[in-house]
C-alpha cells in the first residue's frame, strides 16, 4: 500500500524525523546508568564507553598476536595490572577479562558510588551532594568532583574533611566528640 505525497507543511514537520530508528532505543542502556549512578553530565558516561571501547580495541589487538611474543606477554601483564588496580576487572587471569569492562565499570568507580558503599551516605543523590560540597577528602585533599574515579588501593583513605559539619554531627550522635580534632 503505498502512502500518498506529503504536503509541503507535512514534509516540513517530519523532515528530522526518523521513524525506523529511535534515539529512545539506544539510549536506555545510557539513560538507566545516569540515572543510577546519578551522573549529572551525560557526557561522562560516553567518555566511559569511549574508554572502554579504546580497552577492548587495544586487548583484540594483543590477542591477534602470537601468545608467546615477549611484547604481548609485557602488555597484557601492563593492562590487566592496570585495569585490576582501577577496580575495573576482578582477575588478573587473561585478555578475556577486558571484555566485559563496560562504562558502568567506570559508573561504579566513581567517588559517589563508592561513598555510598563506605556507607558515608544513604543514596547516590546525597553523594553526589555531599562531594560537591567539599565533605569528602582523599587522603589530605579535599575533593568536590563527583566524576573522580577511585582505585581499589584508594578506598581506604575516604574519609570526612576535618571542617565538616557532617562529620561533627556524626561524631555528636556516637558521642565521640573531640573539640581538638574538630575545631577547624
Amino acid at each position: 500500500m503505498a502512502m500518498r505525497k506529503l504536503k509541503f507543511h507535512e514534509k516540513k514537520l517530519l523532515r528530522r524525523v526518523n521513524f525506523y530508528e529511535w534515539k529512545k532505543e539506544k539510549k536506555s542502556r545510557e539513560g538507566a546508568a545516569l540515572r543510577k549512578y546519578y551522573i549529572q553530565d551525560a557526557e561522562d558516561y560516553k567518555q566511559y564507553n569511549k574508554t572502554v571501547g579504546m580497552i577492548k580495541k587495544i586487548a583484540n589487538k594483543l590477542k591477534k598476536l602470537d601468545p608467546d611474543d615477549p611484547f604481548r606477554i609485557e602488555y597484557t601483564d601492563l593492562i590487566l595490572n592496570k585495569l585490576y588496580d582501577l577496580g575495573l576487572t576482578k582477575s588478573k587471569k587473561n585478555l578475556e577479562t577486558c571484555d566485559r569492562i563496560t562504562a558502568t565499570s567506570f559508573c561504579r568507580r566513581r567517588l559517589p558510588v563508592i561513598a555510598k558503599k563506605l556507607h558515608f551516605a544513604e543514596n547516590m543523590k546525597q553523594a553526589v551532594m555531599f562531594t560537591e560540597q567539599g565533605h569528602f577528602s582523599l587522603g589530605p585533599n579535599v575533593v568536590e568532583d563527583p566524576k573522580l574515579i577511585i582505585p581499589i588501593s584508594m578506598e581506604k583513605y575516604i574519609t570526612w574533611t576535618s571542617g565538616s559539619v557532617l562529620k561533627r554531627k556524626i561524631a555528636n550522635y556516637h558521642d565521640n566528640v573531640d573539640d581538638f580534632d574538630l575545631s577547624d
